[in-house]
């Protein structure tokens, strides 16, 4: 009776997730494969006829493609900046709206709307702000062009992604902070620790599996920037703010040049899997050793 019951439970299990998987081998898997099997030829992404060239895309990428090499520095620097800013004010946020209030739920609400926007959106609106709106305020930022040198146009996209992605980082701090047990608080206060003390000694120790999701998170969709700076600065100016996913996209759609454009995304897959096992690894040796 037992093993019957276990063998309905395993063909259910397998049947309910039979679609998903199918699914994700035909959208994930599948291309993945092809986009390794293109990355060795040299197909234009039109033509039927395509020259096997082995790692010569891969070759040439780092040797003769200067805007590769740019777009990759621009990208490692962005993804750096973006998870600290959006981190410490993803924090801070949460260190504000922690507690269970109307005024702090309705704040939630509005710092997590951005969130919800789609990055393609936030651009323009944002290309508007920075080119219409601030300087019509007049002030510090009259004379700024911001999409017209490269440090302005830099900090530009952070600040608009900081904009989306902090309020979404603060409810992950939040849920982790109210797991906390009260009680270890209590002890702390009769002790005589200040607030400063227990934010250092007990809140910040217990999070730092959030610090694990919300750095990856960022991380990752720093990394695979596409959206926000296709609308907000098309990779301007002259190249200096072109992500990674912008120069793949420029290669294989707009250049033709599909079989490179399949090996940089190769490449660019590699960076991700790397730069992500090797944060999650060292935040998950603070768990422990906390």
């Amino acid at each position: 009776m037992a093993t019957n019951i276990r063998e309905r439970i395993i063909n259910s299990f397998a049947l309910y997730t039979l679609f998903p998987y199918a699914v994700f081998l035909v959208f994930v898997l599948l291309p993945f494969f092809i986009g390794g099997y293109y990355s060795l030829t040299d197909w234009n992404g039109i033509s039927r006829n395509l020259d096997f060239v082995g790692l010569r895309n891969f070759i040439e990428m780092f040797r003769d493609d200067e805007g590769f090499i740019v777009s990759i520095v621009f990208t490692f620097k962005f993804t750096v900046a973006a998870c600290i800013t959006v981190n410490l004010l993803g924090l801070a946020y949460a260190v504000l709206f922690h507690t269970t209030t109307r005024w702090n739920s309705v704040l939630r609400v509005i710092l997590v709307l951005p969130n919800v926007i789609g990055g393609i959106i936030l651009g323009f609106v944002w290309r508007f702000i920075f080119a219409q709106a601030l300087p019509a305020i007049g002030g510090i930022f009259e004379n700024i062009s911001w999409f017209g040198q490269p440090n302005t146009a830099f900090w530009a996209i952070v600040i608009v992604l900081v904009w989306q992605q902090a309020g979404y980082v603060m409810l992950i701090y939040i849920a982790s902070m109210n797991s906390i047990d009260e009680q270890l608080f209590e002890a702390a206060e009769i002790d005589g620790a200040s607030s400063f003390r227990q934010f250092t000694d007990i809140t910040l120790p217990l999070i730092v599996p959030a610090f694990t999701v919300s750095i990856f998170i960022v991380l990752a969709n720093s990394f695979k920037i596409f959206g926000l700076v296709f609308s907000l600065t098309g990779g301007g100016p002259f190249g200096t703010t072109e992500s990674l996913a912008i120069n793949i996209y420029n290669e294989a759609f707009i250049y033709g040049n599909y079989g490179l454009g399949s090996a940089k995304a190769v490449v660019f897959f590699i960076f991700v899997a790397i730069l992500s096992y090797m944060q999650v690894r060292f935040t998950q040796r603070r768990e422990v050793a906390l």
